[in-house]
């Protein structure tokens, strides 16, 4: 919390209630998932949701793409999610839930939901309806499909409320790949499910937290209030729209992942060049591993631990979680206790790394053309914030586990 404050804009204008509540509600929901498992399995009900829409999807890609869509494999995987190819699986979804929303907002669905949310979480913790939604649906699906919901909200919220909902989008993951992660890890880490998803909802409080410190925020009426231009003429002409809105961000998530991810890969082989430090080669990774090493000292893991854990944050915010996460499930025996394990498992569990900072500016641009200065600007603080809200759960879970 102490760099959130450090880094913020205005630190008179921090709205204490949203900071307050948000460290506290985050304190209660990982006691609440720790000690009454029932209520994880409660939660794991919710995200049976997001895997109907996943089936329902990888229906269309597989019909599509074949087996690269979901389609059964011609061969036998060799190794857990070898097979779960991202432009094929995850990034079609972008186009469903483009279709649902659009149809939402024909139908006055979405304006009931936002309004509902609006009345209680401004009462709660200080947050608007549109930023509640958003942070609400990021539990459960991913930084791109989550703004898509309220996607006519983009253009009315504050410049805040657009940081905390990229912060939120930052500091979770997607429901679709909850189960990978949770098989990934079962070896290495007892009930990495249950844990796979409290960490997926407790850093969302955390997220809210940091972003109203960095880019203090108020929720505003009028964000509720939207007029849909040129609404579509019927429910048909609704999901259309929405399709083909959908292709536009997939594209813009696509190409931006595919840049981003080669300029760090470049990046690397620049460094490379240089003289190896203290007898190892210096690469982006090293460096964030230095960063990270008294952070995940500071959350609980022991200090001759600390290089491991530091290391595997450090490949999940270069590269992603996912080959953290087999990293984390290769460790080799005693490389870290079961504590600092259980520990980084909440620490890992973001979707904060710079191929997703390629997937968020894609998206939100193409859905918020408008606000394209203030999200190119903000993306990469969120990686900042969503990487903090992840590093806090793990410090939570370290102190109540």
């Amino acid at each position: 919390m102490s760099i959130g404050l450090g880094l913020s804009e205005n630190i008179r204008a921090i709205p204490l209630r949203v900071v307050i509540g948000g460290v506290a509600l985050q304190i209660v929901l990982a006691l609440l998932f720790i000690k009454f498992p029932p209520a994880v399995a409660a939660i794991l009900k919710l995200t049976h949701g997001v895997e109907a829409l996943q089936r329902a999807t990888d229906a269309g890609t597989s019909l599509v793409f074949g087996f690269l869509g979901g389609g059964p494999l011609p061969y036998a995987e060799t190794k857990q999610g070898a097979s779960y190819i991202l432009a094929f699986r995850a990034f079609p979804m972008v186009l469903t839930i483009s279709a649902l929303a659009t149809l939402m907002f024909y139908l006055g669905l979405m304006q009931k939901i936002v309004a509902a949310f609006a009345f209680l979480l401004r009462r709660a913790l200080g947050v608007g309806g549109p930023l509640g939604v958003g942070a609400a649906t990021h539990i459960f699906v991913g930084m791109v499909e989550a703004p898509l919901i309220v996607r006519p909200y983009l253009t009315t919220m504050s410049r805040g409320e657009l940081f905390a909902l990229m912060s939120c989008g930052m500091a979770g993951i997607a429901g679709t790949v909850m189960a990978i992660y949770g098989a990934i890890l079962s070896s290495a880490v007892p009930g990495a499910l249950p844990a796979i998803i409290s960490a997926a909802i407790i850093s969302t409080p955390a997220a809210l937290a940091l972003s109203a410190l960095m880019i203090p925020f108020t929720p505003d009426e009028r964000a509720t209030q939207i007029k849909i231009e040129d609404p579509p003429a019927n429910a048909f002409e609704a999901i259309v729209r929405g399709t083909m809105d959908g292709v536009k961000i997939f594209a813009g998530i696509v190409a931006l992942m595919i840049v981003l991810v080669s300029l760090v890969h470049l990046a690397d082989a620049a460094l490379s060049l240089l003289p190896d430090a203290g007898g190892k080669p210096i690469s982006i990774r090293a460096g964030f591993a230095l960063l990270f090493r008294p952070l995940v000292w500071l959350i609980g893991v022991p200090w001759p631990e600390s290089e491991t854990a530091a290391m595997l944050m450090a490949t999940k915010t270069a590269l992603n979680e996912f080959v953290a996460y087999l990293d984390l499930a290769a460790l080799p025996e005693g490389a870290l206790s079961a504590h600092s394990k259980l520990i980084m498992t909440y620490a890992l569990c973001g979707f904060a790394n710079f191929g997703s900072l390629g997937i968020m500016i894609g998206g939100m641009t193409t859905m918020a053309p408008e606000r394209r200065h203030d999200i190119v600007t903000l993306a990469p603080r969120s990686l900042i914030s969503g990487t903090l809200a992840t590093l806090m759960s793990g410090a939570v879970v370290g102190m109540v586990g």
